[in-house]
């Protein structure tokens, strides 16, 4: 993202972290390069059905919330959602500290809406049980395919 607050420095955001200054004539660096950069803690909400990945994320059951930290799962805990109501799961979520979310469908609303909370958005994830998304995300092995939601 760019900082339009500054009129001749430009500023790239890695992951939600630390700002780092770009000048014009150097590339921007990769993420490997900068995982310095990267934060090393995560809050991870995953959408369950039956406890394994709902392909409707606002139709869910539960939430599986996995606390991870340096590449190692913390804690996992069960939470019940607020009844189904357009718009309100990304401020929900915001504010007990979610940082990443894995579904398997979203509509193109709730990803908008992550997106404003800074919160990362991983979609058409595979069905599987919470532990192993979780696993994939931070050992970035995690395969998306389609969006399965239709609006």
């Amino acid at each position: 993202m760019i900082d339009h607050n500054h009129k001749h420095d430009k500023y790239i955001i890695f992951n939600r972290a630390k700002r780092v200054r770009r000048s014009q004539s150097c590339a921007v660096p990769s993420y490997h390069e900068n995982q310095n950069y990267i934060m090393k803690k995560k809050l991870i909400a995953i959408p369950l059905d039956n406890g394994i990945l709902c392909t409707h994320f606002g139709h869910c059951q539960q939430f599986a919330i996995i606390e991870t930290e340096n590449k190692e799962v913390i804690s996992q805990k069960l939470i019940t959602p607020p009844p189904h109501e357009p718009g309100l799961l990304p401020g929900w979520l915001a504010e007990k500290g979610v940082t990443d979310v894995i579904a398997g469908g979203m509509g193109q609303r709730a990803i908008s809406l992550f997106n404003q909370q800074k919160i990362n958005v991983f979609v058409g994830a595979p069905i599987k049980e919470p532990s192993e998304l979780a696993k994939d995300l931070i050992n970035d092995s995690l395969t998306a395919g389609a969006n399965y939601c239709d609006h």
